[in-house]
């Protein structure tokens, strides 16, 4: 029997924008999320650089910025990706 993955689990990402990503999840959910400047403080302030925000990758389910050791819980990403979930036509887009 193979484990059951949780829906939230990242999958996939790309950049899309300065500060924006679509993430895909493992449900098969897939989501754009813009991520404000204002919003880059405290840890996350290197990642106001919009070409250190692109070196985003995915690693233990969700996704992170290994060279800055920062992460963003998956759960919170599948909330805002559901929010403003895409049609598969639009995600191949």
């Amino acid at each position: 029997m193979e484990p059951v993955i949780p829906h939230w689990v990242v999958k996939g990402v790309a950049v899309i924008g300065d500060h924006k990503l679509r993430l895909l999840f493992a449900d098969g959910t897939v989501g754009d999320i813009a991520f404000p400047d204002s919003k880059w403080t405290g840890i996350f302030a290197p990642l106001r650089d919009p070409a250190r925000f692109a070196k985003v990758r995915i690693e233990d389910d969700s996704i992170c910025w290994p060279d800055d050791d920062l992460d963003m819980a998956p759960e919170t990403l599948y909330d805002a990706a559901l929010a403003n979930s895409l049609t598969p036509a639009e995600s191949a887009a």
